[in-house]
């Protein structure tokens, strides 16, 4: 009922039209010298200049009372729950009646060709079979040479600044300029709520999460702010706080990806695109980053200028010269783990086992949008295993979320060994399981209870570890992120240090920056590379390594991740790093308890052994810490493998004596004779 109410109201209002195109051309015909002529529009003939040259009569002016009974009964259809387009957009859009009409005279050639034909007689032109502005002014009985009635179809008005109505030709004179009404403009009148193709590449999904925050938005559109900045931080669901405010004021959401309108063929045409489709839709517009428009100052001039409510997000501080439109700012506040975990819920549903939501959501820090997205890739998963979603499934679904350009930096480890592979005394095993419960809970104990406040620091958690080479810092850094659902990477040193002053830090800062947004453990292998100590001012070499120096202690500051930092040399490490660490974790070298266990550890495999291996021999007699023990097992493997023989003491002692000499150690004199 809705949509006939509808389209008799806009057929009514086009036939109020067509009575005055009927009027308008019949006043045309009473005056015209040769109103028959086959070839009118193509030349003019001599009575025709005379004519023109007289002033001619206006034509009658049009019916008044029509227009109002019209008006009294469009009113009583929407008063009963009926929905006119015509009017809702002439409210959206400030359009006057005149407006209004101006509108449908433009659109009648779309409805009916007949008036193609009409339209060209009335410009006297055959081959202009649109209105014109001349056209349109007459038909409103508007003379032309007043500027108020020229203003209603020229820059500044609402017709054409909101993209209702298109003017073409605009190298001809401004009466003979045509007018053209879009498509999209047409069919939502006539009912068609599809989207404007322009723009539908554009749009994606609206994520959408009710809070304190989008109510205090709301609050604010609804008194008349037209433009809102949300600077966003990681985790803080600012497109889903944004479309859940426009919500509450009343607003449906359109929600724009920057980088595709950055990318777009004419990014400025696609804004005033997009504001059209809000406008006919009733709409608001959220778009996200801004930073992948700041260097379109007029894209964003555009965007802050439509006439529908507008939420930019941005994790940048809100620039003035993007727009003389001053918007509200705001800072999205990041969700609480409570938060979090309810989402998690209601994506995943039932049937997930008890405490893996929660866990997730601990450790993960993703907004609405991604939650959803990383239980669809979680459900994916779990088809390959029968169908039932568990707690692996969440978090392999969680990690499919990380951003890749963290890979470029540094290189992904996907953990696959855990507590049961690490062979470290009891004292050690407490202060990591100790770490990997501030890793976990970081969220809960930082952000909702506020436990580090002020000063710009992060979220973060930052351990050290430190010992002689192979005695398992890597392995452990692989085991705490195994144990907490994430992906370990591990920094490259060698794309992190430059010669040049300055590029040392610009590649931390990118490393630190991607990190930020992606959920892992960052591990810096020989950290003391990077963050060793300042040193007294003596040259310009000293001046920018301090200024180095000085950079990462305030960045690994404010880093919001789980950092680890292992090092060969702790005394080289400046004290002001040390103070900022969470957790210093000292790995010993292993005792010969340990290094049985290691051995042990080593050919605990498919691998054939020979009856004379003794293990209590080795852990005895030979002090290597574990990497040399493993490097030492996988050598004996292959003498074993070449001689197609199992693993015996030969191959072992043999391998032993490498090890030895790549230490550059003497080799104890039981295995010193070859």
């Amino acid at each position: 009922m809705n949509g006939d109410a509808n389209l008799r109201d806009v057929r009514d209002r086009c036939a109020l039209v067509e009575e005055r195109v009927r009027l308008v051309v019949t006043h045309r015909r009473s005056g015209d010298p040769t109103p028959d002529d086959p070839f009118r529009g193509l030349y003019l003939s001599d009575e025709s200049a005379v004519a023109l040259l007289d002033a001619p009569a206006p034509p009658p002016g049009p019916d008044r009372s029509a227009r109002a009974a019209l008006d009294r009964r469009a009113a009583a259809a929407e008063a009963s729950g009926a929905e006119l387009r015509l009017r809702r957009l002439a409210r959206a859009a400030a359009l006057s009646d005149v407006d209004v009409d101006a509108l449908l005279i433009c659109m009648l050639p779309d409805l009916n060709s007949r008036f193609e034909r009409l339209y060209g007689y009335l410009n006297d032109d055959v081959t202009r079979r649109r209105a014109t502005v001349g056209l349109v002014l007459e038909l409103l009985d508007l003379s032309p040479a007043v500027a108020t009635h020229r203003s209603r179809l020229g820059a500044g008005a609402p017709l054409i600044d909101n993209g209702l109505v298109l003017v073409e030709d605009g190298e001809r004179p401004f009466l003979t300029r045509g007018l053209r009404v879009p498509d999209r403009v047409t069919q939502h009148l006539l009912g068609d709520d599809r989207r404007d193709p322009e723009i539908d590449g554009l749009l994606v999904d609206a994520p959408y999460f009710e809070s304190p925050m989008s109510h205090r938005i709301a609050r604010a559109i609804r008194a008349g702010q037209p433009n809102v900045y949300m600077r966003e931080a990681v985790g803080s669901a600012a497109p889903a706080v944004a479309a859940a405010a426009l919500d509450a004021a009343g607003y449906p959401a359109l929600c724009v990806d920057a980088v595709r309108l950055f990318e777009h063929t004419d990014p400025a045409g696609a804004v005033r695109a997009l504001g059209r489709e809000a406008l006919l839709r009733g709409a608001g517009v959220v778009v996200s980053p801004v930073e992948a428009l700041s260097a379109r100052g007029d894209v964003l001039r555009t965007l802050c200028e439509t006439t529908a409510p507008t939420v930019v997000i941005g994790t940048v501080t809100w620039d003035p010269r993007w727009s003389d439109a001053v918007p509200l700012q705001v800072d999205a506040v990041r969700l609480s783990t409570d938060e979090r975990a309810r989402l998690w819920a209601v994506a995943a549903g039932d049937g997930v086992p008890d405490g893996s939501v929660d866990a997730v959501a601990n450790q993960f820090v993703l907004g609405p949008s991604q939650i959803e997205r990383a239980v669809r890739s979680a459900r994916a998963s779990a088809s390959l295993t029968g169908g039932t979603l568990t707690g692996s499934d969440l978090y392999q679904g969680a990690r499919s979320q990380n951003a890749a350009g963290l890979e470029r930096l540094a290189r992904r480890i996907e953990p696959s060994v855990a507590w049961a592979d690490l062979v470290l005394p009891v004292r050690v095993t407490d202060q990591l399981r100790e770490l990997t419960a501030r890793a976990r809970y970081r969220e809960r104990v930082l952000t909702d209870w506020r436990m580090r406040p002020g000063g710009g620091r992060g979220c973060g958690v930052t351990a050290l570890f430190a010992g002689e080479s192979g005695t398992g810092k890597t392995m452990t850094a692989e085991v705490i992120a195994g144990d907490l659902g994430l992906d370990l990477y591990s920094v490259n040193l060698a794309a992190v240090v430059d010669k040049y002053v300055g590029e040392t830090e610009k590649n931390l800062e990118r490393i630190f920056t991607e990190a930020s947004g992606v959920n892992a453990v960052l591990l810096f292998d020989e950290a003391d590379a990077v963050f060793g100590k300042r040193s007294e001012v003596r040259d310009a070499h000293d001046r920018y390594a301090n200024i180095e120096s000085a950079y990462l202690l305030q960045r690994m500051e404010s880093f919001d991740g789980l950092a680890i930092l292992a090092t060969n040399l702790r005394a080289n490490l400046d004290d002001a790093f040390v103070r900022r660490l969470d957790a210093i974790v000292d790995f010993p070298t292993p005792d010969e308890t340990a290094r049985r266990a290691l051995w042990l550890s080593c050919f605990d495999s498919p691998a054939p052994l020979g009856d004379d291996l003794d293990v209590e021999y080795l852990a005895r007699c030979f002090t290597l810490s574990g990497g040399n023990i493993r490097s030492a097992a996988i050598t004996a493997a292959y003498l074993a493998a070449a001689s197609d023989t199992p693993i015996g003491m030969s191959h072992v002692l043999s391998a032993v004596r490498q090890e030895y000499r790549k230490l550059g150690r003497l080799v104890p004199e039981s295995v010193a004779a070859e």
